[in-house]
């Protein structure tokens, strides 16, 4: 028989080790196939993927040790009505972290976006109030990405606040900011904050574009950067 060159396990929660009582998905379990996979690919030289669940808030299911026994942890994410996907490594033992590459779904599977500002600024219309375009760096690549933002009368003791893409706890930070130094009062209002295609977030400079795109949607003005053509 010839040996494997690529093993890929779906998923780590579906593993046992015999030796165990405890149930498939437990804590033991999951720690304990993990580290018989490893050793077993690291004696064959074998290429292990390893997939696992994630929790709601988009972490790894399971026990942090994963983590650290494998030497890349990459997150696959997308919405599920939207046509492409980003692949994340937020590990990498052996390269740079955080370093994104975006997939495009067509008929033949998964294809490299190799431009993929192009793909996230598709639809932008610079007319239009409540956008503002982020440029950012997303490990060693240049992202231009769209920032849409509603805001809208409320008449609940608790307005809404839904976010797509980025941080709840900075929009509310970015609200307060904006009604402390330029008085302008959202406190009142639904807010309603979207990344464009699916792309997650995390570099504290989009703060700016962020806070042009509520200013943009409450005062219903376009954004536009002097002298852009």
């Amino acid at each position: 028989d010839k040996q494997p060159t690529i093993v890929i396990i779906d998923s780590i929660q579906t593993m046992f080790v015999e030796d165990l009582s405890s149930a498939p998905g437990t804590v033991s379990q999951v720690r304990a196939s993990a580290f018989e996979l490893t050793v077993f690919a690291k004696k064959f030289n074998v290429t292990l993927l390893i997939v696992s669940h994630v929790t709601k808030d988009g972490q790894l299911a399971g026990p942090k040790v994963l983590e650290h026994m494998v030497d890349t942890v990459l997150y696959f994410e997308g919405e599920k009505d939207l046509h492409f996907r980003i692949l994340r490594a937020v590990k990498n033992r052996f390269g740079a972290a955080n370093e994104i590459g975006v997939f495009e779904m067509n008929d033949t599977g998964l294809a490299e976006v190799s431009n993929p500002s192009e793909l996230f600024l598709n639809h932008y219309e610079r007319d239009t109030s409540g956008t503002a375009i982020f440029g950012g760096i997303e490990g060693t690549r240049p992202i231009l990405a769209e920032i849409q933002a509603l805001v809208s009368p409320s008449f609940m003791p608790m307005p809404r606040r839904s976010v797509v893409g980025w941080d709840n706890n900075r929009l509310a930070m970015i609200i307060a900011v904006i009604n402390n130094r330029f008085g302008l009062n959202l406190f009142d209002k639904e807010i309603y904050l979207n990344i464009v295609g699916g792309l997650k977030i995390v570099e504290t400079s989009a703060d700016l574009a962020v806070a042009c795109a509520l200013i943009s949607s409450a005062k219903d003005i376009p954004f536009v950067v002097k002298g852009s053509a």
